[in-house]
């Protein structure tokens, strides 16, 4: 392959996508060796800490050298307060935390896969502010691996000449229903 590596945070929806996380990391880590993954697995984090520890935990012990945050999108996956905070953890410039680039890639299970569109209210919403500004772009699963390279240097290059939307507020608590609209 090519010298485009980077450090990858994956953040998904545990319970319903570890397998596609699990096949992602294999394939690009493992396999064609194209990135370096992260993530917070089930477990890592004591559910019952207060909300701004969690938020710390995840920006200084899991994005602190990730470069590209990959968002794996399933069917629930927009619901996760987690998911939600680590998009915006990688959003933050501090000064030990340089700010990450971000995409996200829908997978097979959510009900907008190979349409050619996605449904606002049916994907995180604070990745969708920056799919709106042109900070971060959605994409169909793939097991290509110079497509996600591609993909992912694409994002790693936009965060230093884009600023993203992180005025979206916090998830206090996971979602429920048919969409955040």
């Amino acid at each position: 392959m090519s010298t485009n590596r980077h450090k990858v945070f994956v953040s998904y929806h545990h319970a319903n996508d570890q397998g596609y996380r699990n096949q992602f990391e294999n394939l690009f880590t493992n396999t064609h060796d194209i990135m370096v993954t992260k993530s917070v697995q089930m477990g890592d984090i004591d559910p019952n800490l207060k909300t701004e520890t969690v938020r710390q935990k995840i920006r200084d012990e899991y994005l602190r050298d990730s470069t590209v945050t990959v968002v794996l999108i399933g069917s629930e996956t927009w619901k996760r307060k987690y998911v939600d905070w680590e998009i915006g953890s990688s959003l933050r410039n501090t000064q030990f935390n340089p700010r990450s680039g971000l995409l996200g890639i829908l997978l097979p299970s959510h009900p907008d896969y190979n349409t050619g569109r996605y449904t606002p209210s049916l994907i995180p919403p604070r990745l969708h502010d920056n799919i709106r500004c042109g900070y971060a772009k959605i994409y169909n699963w793939s097991t290509d691996p110079r497509e996600v390279q591609g993909w992912i240097h694409e994002a790693f290059n936009t965060r230093n000449r884009q600023n993203p939307d992180n005025s979206y507020d916090s998830f206090v608590n996971n979602r429920s229903g048919n969409g955040w609209q």
